[in-house]
């Protein structure tokens, strides 16, 4: 098991936000910086004690030690208000931390800025448009403020974008008119104009129906086994544990725990499940045997797995006349994971 790591373009914008961080970078730094070697090794992603503190003395982000595997799909989780954001925002230049550092992409942030972000796709807090535009002369609009684009090339990327996103049928429609859903859409195709190193995509789900957010899942695992590095932030933790192969938990501006997905579920006890047309004897029965946490729902009773021998809990119930016709311990999830660290729920309601 691996070793988990624990700790106490001047766009118009009609819902604020950055969509392409690559097209960032004026032209004079691109060329001063087209000889520059970007090597993370294995880690595109590295910070150290990084923490910021806001004027009014919120403590948004503190001492967070954050490390992301080069290749991974990386969840960042944790509640709305926990720190997210304002990390990813100290990671891609557009904030200074208050102490602490970060590398991405093996470089200095935010010195290396314009080094960096022109291998970097970004859509932080949701697309900046221009709504009198259509969705696709947005996407020209974006690829042509990049100095490392071929304008002779860049209609076609264009089109390859909005295709992998599923716009290529309102690309003429006006941005305005888009739903939030559809402006998310757009967003990830503008950090898809070019090949990137790393993608950060913060919330790309929000504003998705179902439908919507499967395809962005797929489209997640495509770029990953593509090569790309994919930082996923999210309050939901069904989806992280779907696409991601690594995670980190952050709760009120700390890092709680990181680590590959499979061993953060696996620090958590999982869940003794009764399947039976019994619930409310079997909850009793399993009661009386010491049993803790004993919950009902419908046809299925749950509990905190015993430290006794589970076949004797078992016995118990079939010789009290309780029809069991399920009966084990389910793999704990994110979320027994996450309530076992904190001692609270998670609000995925944000």
């Amino acid at each position: 098991m691996a070793e988990l790591s624990t700790a106490d373009g001047d766009m118009a914008s009609e819902g604020g936000g950055t969509a392409a961080t690559g097209d960032t970078v004026d032209a004079g730094d691109a060329a001063a910086d087209a000889d520059a070697t970007v090597d993370a090794g294995d880690t595109v992603i590295a910070t150290r004690a990084l923490t910021k503190r806001f004027r009014g003395g919120q403590l948004a982000v503190d001492g967070l030690d954050l490390t992301v595997p080069a290749g991974s799909v990386f969840g960042f989780l944790g509640p709305n208000g926990s720190g997210k954001t304002t990390t990813i925002r100290m990671l891609m230049g557009l904030i200074e931390p208050t102490s602490g550092s970060a590398r991405v992409l093996g470089h200095p942030m935010p010195r290396a800025t314009r080094t960096v972000l022109p291998h970097v796709g970004a859509l932080i807090e949701g697309p900046a448009l221009y709504g009198f535009l259509s969705g696709r002369d947005n996407l020209l609009r974006y690829d042509s403020a990049d100095p490392t684009a071929d304008p002779r090339t860049r209609r076609t990327r264009v089109a390859t974008a909005l295709d992998r996103v599923g716009l290529t049928a309102a690309a003429g429609k006006k941005a305005k008119a888009y739903s939030l859903g559809m402006k998310q859409r757009l967003g990830l195709a503008a950090a898809l104009l070019q090949p990137r190193r790393l993608l950060v995509l913060d919330e790309p789900t929000n504003g998705l129906d179902p439908q919507g957010m499967r395809e962005i899942r797929s489209l997640v695992r495509e770029l990953a086994s593509d090569g790309t590095t994919v930082f996923l932030s999210s309050h939901l933790l069904d989806e992280i544990e779907q696409v991601c192969t690594h995670a980190a938990v952050m709760a009120q501006g700390r890092l709680i725990i990181q680590g590959p997905v499979a061993d953060l579920a696996a620090g958590a006890r999982g869940r003794l499940v009764v399947t039976t047309p019994d619930p409310g004897d079997a909850a009793r029965v399993l009661k009386e045997q010491g049993v803790g946490d004993v919950v009902v729902a419908e046809d299925r009773v749950t509990a905190e797995p015993p430290d006794r021998d589970l076949a004797e809990v078992n016995a118990a119930l079939v010789t009290a006349g309780v029809r069991v016709r399920g009966f084990g311990v389910e793999r704990a999830s994110l979320e027994d994971a996450f309530v076992a660290l904190t001692g609270e729920g998670f609000d995925v309601a944000g």
